[in-house]
């Protein structure tokens, strides 16, 4: 498993390795399942998934749903596929609850209402990710410091079935379907600088116009609208915000998601299964190479 913060160089690792062995990499970004939103998302490049084939990109329409056992149902199909070809699985990504739920004790979801759920969703998908907080600080105040996809889960299993996720967590866990070892790739300090240099990429990519395209055909309540940037370049779009505002605005929120990351890396992962790796020290290719080898580091 590699993971760590946004924009730290996982998809690079991943690459990285290629060399050593045959892998295939198994995406556990909660953003990159959807298809058409490509920019935003950084998903690999073609070169990217030639040099390292990658399972879980691309897999939803905009309008579908993906909770986190949803994920690792099908990341424990796809691990069995790779291995049964000869090639090595490697889960790569940033979304701590699919890390959770593939490696660690996780909850069994409660069902939901369909019809319910979805006129729920389409009332709180015009709300600001702030005032989603607000909502759920009164209704699960152990979850309000997540990011959007986890507060609106938040609310959903709140209103539509009266438990909090927080109580479920603890009290309707199963055991782990699998175990890992870790790379936790962070540069420390320089990732500032590195989301920076990666949103103004992307903003000079082409995002506007992938979002005033995807405008035209997703609806505004779906959940792929809910990647971090989406809604700041749809303002944009609509001429709510300027160019500088929104850039600005995704900077902020894209370091507010990195913090929480590395919150949740450093809380939840921990002991010898975990190599922490910045990749600007110099022997950091010695580090790498050792811990693909289980060597100890």
């Amino acid at each position: 498993m590699i993971c760590g913060p946004t924009a730290g160089g996982k998809t690079y690792a991943a690459t990285w390795f290629a060399r050593l062995a045959d892998l295939t990499v198994v995406s556990a970004d909660s953003r990159q399942l959807y298809i058409g939103f490509d920019i935003g998302t950084s998903k690999p490049t073609v070169r990217e998934l030639l040099t390292a084939p990658h399972v879980g990109i691309d897999v939803l329409e905009p309008t579908e749903r993906a909770s986190a056992t949803w994920w690792a149902d099908r990341a424990d199909a796809w691990i069995d596929d790779i291995a049964a070809a000869g090639r090595t699985p490697v889960v790569v990504g940033g979304t701590g609850l699919y890390v959770r739920a593939l490696f660690g004790s996780f909850f069994e979801e409660p069902p939901l209402d369909a019809q319910r759920r979805h006129a729920l969703q389409a009332h709180l998908g015009g709300m600001t990710t702030p005032a989603l907080r607000r909502w759920v600080e009164a209704l699960d105040p152990a979850r309000a410091h997540l990011g959007r996809t986890q507060l609106l889960r938040a609310i959903e299993i709140a209103l539509l079935t009266g438990r909090r996720v927080s109580e479920l967590h603890s009290s309707g866990k199963r055991p782990p379907r699998r175990t890992a070892r870790y790379l936790v790739i962070d540069p420390g300090p320089s990732l500032a600088l590195f989301i920076e240099e990666r949103t103004r990429m992307m903003m000079g990519s082409g995002w506007v116009e992938e979002v005033r395209r995807l405008m035209a055909t997703v609806p505004e309540e779906a959940p792929a609208w809910n990647a971090s940037g989406y809604r700041t370049i749809r303002a944009l779009v609509r001429g709510e915000l300027g160019y500088h505002e929104a850039e600005q605005a995704i900077l902020i929120e894209t370091r507010q998601y990195a913090k929480r990351q590395r919150t949740w890396f450093r809380h939840q992962l921990g002991g010898e299964d975990v190599t922490r790796l910045n990749p600007h020290q110099p022997d950091w290719a010695e580090q790498a190479t050792a811990w693909w080898r289980g060597a100890d580091t």
